[in-house]
């Protein structure tokens, strides 16, 4: 790290902490040269995640707008906030651990479906229920036949 007083490259780190909810970490140096002290801030950096909607275009992702549909799927259930915040950030890990930077708003959605079926099923069939865009009554009694199909099947296992 530069030293912003004299230019020289060396320093020793004399403090770190955690900041923001520990996604930085706040360091003091001291110049190994002049021994002036200053601060720097270390972040992770992430690739951005790009999101291919049903028309084709394209956004940035977004978790909080992911966090806001889910929210609406549990709305009055038995999820807690926390449930659904770590539903979202283990999402969002998956895709930045991947190799690809551009994902279908439809994989995301199955990967939200996925989790909420094992969270609350009544959240996941409201979640479904959107996106997979149920027309009428017969679309959703089939969704709802599947998942208790496969109830069936778990519980005999």
């Amino acid at each position: 790290m530069k030293c912003p007083n004299c230019g020289y490259t060396e320093s020793k780190v004399t403090d770190s902490r955690p900041v923001e909810e520990y996604t930085s970490i706040r360091r003091r140096r001291e110049c190994l040269s002049c021994q002036r002290r200053f601060t720097t801030y270390e972040i992770v950096d992430t690739i951005p995640i790009t999101v291919v909607k049903k028309n084709g275009t394209k956004q940035l992702f977004d978790r909080n707008k992911l966090l806001s549909g889910i929210m609406k799927a549990c709305d009055k259930r038995s999820v807690t906030k926390e449930q659904m915040e770590a539903l979202v950030t283990e999402i969002e890990g998956e895709l930045q651990n991947s190799l690809h930077t551009e994902f279908t708003s439809r994989h995301i959605g199955v990967m939200v479906m996925e989790r909420l079926k094992a969270l609350d099923e009544v959240a996941y069939i409201r979640f479904a229920s959107v996106h997979r865009e149920f027309r009428d009554l017969h679309t959703f009694m089939q969704a709802l036949e599947e998942m208790t199909k496969n109830k069936e099947e778990e519980s005999k296992e």
